[in-house]
């Protein structure tokens, strides 16, 4: 099928609204988008565990998950991007030593080494429950993501894993980490290739740090009002907030809907 163009759509800050939902009006947004030829494609660093609700809302079935590092295409799986044990050990260790904690994504669970007041911090910031604990589960299932969750200990991670990851600060209280060089722009890369659909226009809605590459990459990039300066700066259009109809607008704005 052939699309008159690939509409990219970050979660938290833009998708959602303050209760990590996404609002009505914004699923209709999206179905009459589908329905004008236009294919919308979630863009988040969360699990495909934590989009389900918002899969069922907007009749979204293609996503880069956990910042690029997990891809699927109208219901079909087409990358995961595999962070080497070793490196999660020692990732591990740090936060171990520092008092910290690690939580381990792929696309079938999420698992958290301890319970800290940062981990707790982090996934009330995005209305989400705490995972299970399990420290080993690295040892015996692939880990596409780690969340390090730690308020301000940053130094302690990316100066020794610079090499071999990148990390993503998307909350007070944690830090998205992935792949070295993974993020939404190579999802898309991927995705655009695996699928063929190349020479189509694209455009993304995005608010946060994880967004910029992926900004930096879509034709008509366009930010929330609640955005940060970053991303700002490298939209075409910015829009109104994420809790004030900002994505509506901006779909309007280019002619989507």
């Amino acid at each position: 099928m052939t699309y008159k163009g690939l509409v990219f759509f970050d979660l938290d800050g833009t998708l959602y609204n303050a209760h990590s939902e996404v609002d009505a009006a914004v699923a209709i947004a999206l179905r009459q988008l589908r329905a004008n030829n236009y294919l919308p494609i979630i863009a988040t660093g969360r699990s495909p565990l934590e989009i389900q609700d918002a899969l069922a809302t907007t009749g979204i079935d293609s996503f880069i998950c956990l910042n690029g590092s997990y891809i699927q295409f109208e219901g079909q799986s087409v990358y995961q991007g595999t962070i080497p044990t070793p490196v999660i050990e020692a990732t591990v260790a740090t936060a171990k030593a520092a008092g910290e904690a690690v939580a381990f994504y792929n696309d079938q669970a999420i698992r958290i080494t301890a319970i800290t007041q940062a981990g707790k911090d982090a996934y009330n910031y995005v209305n989400s429950d705490l995972p299970p604990v399990d420290p080993d589960y690295y040892l015996n299932h692939p880990v596409y993501m780690m969340l390090i969750l730690t308020n301000n200990n940053d130094q302690a991670y990316t100066e020794p894993q610079g090499t071999n990851l990148t990390f993503y600060r998307n909350t007070p209280y944690s830090i998205d980490t992935v792949e070295k060089d993974c993020s939404k722009q190579t999802g898309i890369k991927t995705l655009i290739k695996s699928q063929n659909l190349s020479g189509i226009p694209t455009y993304a809605f995005g608010d946060g740090t994880n967004d910029l590459p992926m900004l930096d990459y879509v034709d008509y990039p366009t930010v929330m009002g609640n955005g940060i300066p970053e991303a700002k700066a490298k939209a075409k259009y910015i829009t109104s907030k994420n809790t004030e109809g900002g994505i509506i607008k901006g779909l309007r704005h280019w002619g989507l809907i």
